[in-house]
């Protein structure tokens, strides 16, 4: 045997008070995933078998403008974008390039061997590879059969 029930369109029309509600909701609950709105470099971050890798996007710098710390379990990136040369006769219509100071700091999923790291800038791309600390690093053992 079904259920029927009756369809009731005022029910299903949302009220104004609603939509307000879910409007504001939406604009300040949820988290800014764009690193350009945020202004903080867009990472990647994995780890494999012998290392943790994080890749981080910073278009425009240098590799001299960057600075990488490790203490204990957080890596941080610190730099600083450079705004442009800025024409004054000219009206922005747009102005998306972000400028200023950034920090940015991370938690490492494992204990790494900051004296044994590496650091390469390619592209506007820093790619920096730590690798894991010899405890953490998976053992196989050998099983004897008698």
């Amino acid at each position: 045997m079904s259920n029927l029930t009756r369809w009731e369109p005022v029910r299903e029309m949302m009220t104004l008070r609603e939509a307000m509600d879910r409007l504001f909701d939406d604009a300040f609950t949820r988290p800014i995933n764009m690193a350009g709105v945020s202004g903080l470099p867009a990472i990647d971050l994995y780890q494999t078998s012998d290392e943790v890798v994080l890749r981080a996007a910073l278009p425009g710098l240098k590799a001299d403008d960057v600075q990488i710390t490790v203490t204990s379990d957080v890596l941080t990136l610190r730099g600083e974008f450079k705004p442009a040369a800025e024409k004054q006769e000219a009206t922005y219509h747009i102005r998306e390039q972000r400028f200023g100071s950034f920090e940015r700091s991370v938690m490492l999923p494992t204990d790494v061997q900051t004296d044994k790291a590496k650091a390469e800038f390619e592209n506007g791309i820093l790619t920096i590879t730590l690798p894991k600390a010899e405890a953490v690093k998976p053992k196989s053992i050998s099983i004897k059969a008698r």
